[in-house]
């Protein structure tokens, strides 16, 4: 009994090998795909990534630098640490901010966040005239 499950098995694996084979061998061989075709896709995927990644975050920092060129005396800001307060001073890389009556402390430029959400509030009316 095993051996006729066996010598069954076998032909029915070489039953499969030779229609394999065959309808292999009755088609045109496949040419693969030309350089062009290979080169547009990973060409793709850069232009998505430029126009979906880099091009928006370039323009983020293009913006954060103009509004650390605008800082000046008397506004109010958030620093990267979470800090709100007022700036008292403005030196070359570093701000003078008051976060409480007679409490000034110096910050990097570079970490300065935002403007205050009350001081953006204020400023966005007065923007839209």
């Amino acid at each position: 009994m095993l051996k006729l499950i066996t010598s069954a098995s076998a032909l029915a694996a070489s039953l499969l090998l030779a229609l394999t084979n065959s309808a292999f061998a009755q088609g045109a061989p496949q040419a693969g795909p030309s350089t062009m075709e290979m080169l547009i896709m990973p060409a793709g995927f850069l232009a998505i990534m430029y126009f979906f990644m880099i091009r928006p975050q370039q323009k983020r920092a293009k913006d954060h630098q103009a509004f650390l060129t605008a800082i000046k005396t008397g506004d109010e800001i958030v620093t990267s640490g979470g800090i709100i307060g007022r700036v008292k001073s403005v030196a070359e890389g570093f701000i003078s901010v008051e976060v409480a009556s007679n409490t000034v402390i110096k910050v990097l430029k570079s970490a300065i966040e935002s403007q205050s959400p009350r001081a953006a509030a204020a400023s966005a009316p007065a923007k839209a005239e």
